[in-house]
């Protein structure tokens, strides 16, 4: 699978680090409309320490934030000034999930644009393991100048 955009670009267009970055890297990108991300699930997540002891389960939350930041990823990769803008998740929509995530799986994180403006955005994402469905939602976002978010 090719990569379009690896763990250093995303770490341009994104302001996360780790451990809340959410993202590994980008295989497809279509300015606008799409974008798929790939997020590698790890035994090593900080989150199944307590998510559950003996039977590691991805919260739901952290997959519904790993759509989100591809759906930063597909904004801001278009916006020339982006260090000087962030990306709110603002809202979401029609939320469920499928199957668990654990260790060793791979979440594709595919997302496509329903509306674009130039300040906010409403996307679909649905994250995938393997065939399999885990979660998919209607991603509500708006984009703020840096400055204007400090407020």
């Amino acid at each position: 699978m090719k990569t379009v955009l690896d763990i250093k670009k995303i770490m341009e267009l994104l302001p996360h680090r780790y451990p809340f970055l959410l993202l590994d890297r980008i295989v497809e990108l279509q300015p606008r409309q799409r974008i798929v991300g790939l997020k590698c699930v790890s035994a090593n997540e900080p989150f199944f320490q307590g998510h559950f002891p003996g039977m590691p389960v991805m919260p739901g939350v952290l997959i519904i934030e790993a759509l989100a930041q591809a759906a930063a990823a597909l904004v801001l990769h278009e916006v020339p000034e982006r260090a000087e803008r962030l990306v709110y998740f603002t809202g979401i929509d029609e939320a469920r999930f499928r199957r668990p995530v654990g260790p060793g799986d791979v979440l594709r994180l595919e997302i496509d644009v329903l509306q674009l403006r130039p300040r906010a955005a409403k996307m679909k994402g649905v994250a995938w393991v393997g065939t399999e469905v885990a979660a998919e939602a209607i991603i509500r976002s708006h984009m703020l100048d840096r400055k204007e978010a400090a407020r």
